[in-house]
C-alpha cells in the first residue's frame, strides 16, 4: 500500500493499481529507443505485474500502533514482506518466465544491505530462480535484461511519484524525495542523467525528459479513508468501505 497522509484523511493506494499505472507509462516507451523488442510482451507484463504479491495483503491493510497510520510499503515488515513477494514472482512465473526474472530483479535490491536470516534466505532462493530461469531461455543477453529492468525501475518510480505527492503539488510542497528529480540508469541509453517530473496542473505531470512515443493518459485508483471513521471502526472496515475513485492523470513532454 501506498499511504499519502493528509490532516483528516488517508489516501491509499494499492500496489497492484500502482502497478497498473506504471505499466500504462511505460508502454508508451518509444519503439526505436527499445532493445530487445522481441521481449517487449514480456517487459511489460512485468512492469504490470511487479506487485502482484501485495494485491491481497493490500486489501486487508494493517495498522502501525507505534506511528498510528496503516502500513505503508516504505515501513512494512521485511519478514513477511519476502512470503508475499515470493508468492508474487512465484504466480509470475507461472505466465512469463522472464517477467519473473525482472520482477525477482526488482525485489532482490531491497534485501542486499540487510544481514537477516529471512533477507539472507531470499537473496539465495532468488539467486537459484535466475540461474534457472536464465537455464531455460535461449540467447539471454545480460545487457539487454539489465535495459528491460532499467524500464521496469522507472516505470515503479514515475508511478510513485504519481501516488506520493498531492495532485498539482509545487516544488515547495512536493515529496522530498523527488526534490532533485528522478536518477535515469545509464541502462537507458538516454543523454540525460535525470529526469525532473512537475505538475502543472492537479491533473497533468510534466516530464523535462520525455522518450515516449505520444503523451500519455491513465488512471490512478485510490481510497480516501477519514481518520475519524478509522477512529470509529477500526482501519479493516473503514477501508473495506470507502469507495474506490479513479484520477486521470495526463504525463505530456514539458513545455
Amino acid at each position: 500500500m501506498i499511504i499519502r497522509e493528509r490532516e483528516n484523511d488517508f489516501v491509499m493506494i494499492e500496489q497492484m493499481h500502482h502497478a497498473q499505472f506504471a505499466g500504462d507509462v511505460m508502454t508508451k516507451w518509444e519503439s526505436g529507443l527499445f532493445q530487445g523488442s522481441q521481449l517487449r510482451k514480456s517487459v511489460d507484463y512485468a512492469i504490470r505485474m511487479h506487485d502482484y504479491g501485495w494485491e491481497n495483503l493490500d486489501r486487508t491493510p494493517f495498522w502501525n500502533d507505534k506511528k498510528q497510520v496503516p502500513y505503508s510499503l516504505f515501513d512494512f515488515p521485511k519478514a513477511p514482506k519476502v512470503i508475499f513477494y515470493t508468492y508474487g514472482i512465484d504466480a509470475v512465473e507461472k505466465v512469463d518466465r522472464y517477467a519473473a526474472l525482472l520482477c525477482s530483479r526488482h525485489y532482490i535490491q531491497f534485501f542486499l544491505k540487510d544481514s537477516s536470516e529471512e533477507s539472507q534466505a531470499f537473496l539465495k532462493q532468488e539467486e537459484e530462480r535466475k540461474e534457472r530461469i536464465i537455464a531455460t531461455l535461449d540467447n539471454f543477453d545480460e545487457g539487454i535484461f539489465n535495459f528491460h529492468y532499467a524500464l521496469l525501475a522507472l516505470g515503479d518510480t514515475i508511478s510513485v511519484f504519481a501516488c506520493v505527492n498531492e495532485p498539482g503539488a509545487t516544488q515547495e510542497t512536493i515529496n522530498p524525495f523527488f526534490k532533485k528529480g528522478l536518477s535515469l540508469s545509464s541502462e537507458l541509453g538516454l543523454a540525460e542523467p535525470t529526469m525532473k517530473p512537475v505538475w502543472v496542473d492537479e491533473q497533468t505531470i510534466a516530464l523535462d525528459v520525455f522518450p515516449f512515443e505520444t503523451p500519455i493518459t491513465s488512471t490512478l485508483v485510490q481510497k480516501i479513508v477519514s481518520k475519524t471513521v478509522i477512529a470509529e471502526k477500526g482501519l479493516l472496515d473503514s477501508y473495506d468501505q470507502a469507495e474506490y475513485e479513479e484520477i486521470t492523470i495526463n504525463i505530456r513532454p514539458k513545455e
